[in-house]
């Protein structure tokens, strides 16, 4: 949501037309801002729903790391990983639903108050006729191709310039820790005391 009125704000800004529209409240204004909310109400969905996944692949990205460290076979994480992920999924489905709901009903009287009280009628008709017209349309449809080029490019080239850091702070980490470093190979465990003579 931010992401796609932030270019425009600032533009407006920028030549004066943003200004502080007061507490002056029409039903006209309160229409508009309806209209504006339910044009963002896409956005305002997809927020929820990362709300929602965000802590659930952080549970999975640190189950998957505890499975590679289990001795257990190869079949048996494999069959552990797809239960999780099934897991996973099922709260998705579950918590979705009730975020997506929760976020669509606070939307009014949190980003709507901001709209009523920082913009006149005129601005609103202004941000809404760009929001509605094919040239902002075929932006926020290129914009999605353009976020997944750029990050697709900027991920393919940091393993280069962040593995040898993340290399660094993982010794650093472990050092603090006392615990080995990664790859080390485990210490040997201490020899058996030696056997007493039998008594007689």
């Amino acid at each position: 949501m931010t992401r796609r009125l932030a270019p425009l704000l600032i533009a407006l800004a920028a030549i004066g037309v943003v200004a502080d529209a007061g507490a002056q409240t029409t039903p006209a204004k309160k229409e508009l801002v309806q209209r504006l909310l339910r044009l963002q109400q896409a956005d305002i969905e997809g927020f929820a729903r990362t709300v929602v996944e965000r802590p659930a692949a952080q549970m999975m990205r640190e189950a998957g790391l505890a499975l590679q460290q289990q001795a257990a076979p190869q079949e048996k994480r494999e069959a552990a990983a797809k239960a999780i992920e099934a897991e996973v999924r099922k709260y998705v489905d579950e918590a979705y639903p009730i975020v997506r709901d929760r976020a669509i009903k606070l939307a009014p009287s949190t980003i709507g108050a901001v709209f009523e009280a920082k913009m006149t009628e005129e601005e609103l008709k202004l941000l809404i006729g760009w929001l509605e017209s094919p040239t902002a349309k075929k932006y926020q449809q290129l914009g999605a191709d353009l976020r997944n080029n750029f990050s697709q490019k900027l991920v393919a080239e940091m393993p280069a310039v962040l593995d040898p850091k993340l290399q660094a702070l993982d010794g650093r980490i472990r050092a603090i820790l006392g615990v080995a470093p990664a790859g080390a190979a485990a210490p040997a465990p201490a020899a058996p005391p030696p056997a007493r003579p039998a008594s007689k």
